[in-house]
């Protein structure tokens, strides 16, 4: 019972780092922003991805960062470009595959 205990606390560790830097690069993004430095196209409670080799860009709910299949797909983006690269959040996947697993999860 105690390892599974452990496991949840990690994984509340591991979203909240997520979304912080979420936030971060959200706030680095460079098109029409607020006063307070955020893309206006963004809603609250949202933030940017960009998907496939043509970064397509999505508007996706911080809810999804605790879905176990997101959550690998930020862990795959992050062994891929890191978290600290300037651009934005970058998806490694195809358009199609992030769609359906949007879809799964809606």
């Amino acid at each position: 019972m105690a390892i599974r205990n452990s496991n949840k606390v990690s994984q509340r560790a591991v979203i909240k780092q997520l979304m912080k830097r979420c936030t971060r690069i959200v706030r680095k993004e460079s098109f029409d922003e607020s006063e307070e430095g955020l893309p206006m196209d963004v809603p609250k409670g949202h933030f940017a991805v960009y998907v496939g080799e043509n970064r397509t860009r999505y508007i996706v709910p911080i809810s999804y960062l605790s879905n176990p299949q997101f959550q690998s797909l930020l862990q795959q983006a992050e062994e891929e470009f890191g978290f600290d690269h300037g651009s934005g959040l970058s998806i490694p996947c195809d358009e199609e595959v992030f769609e359906y697993l949007v879809s799964m999860i809606n």
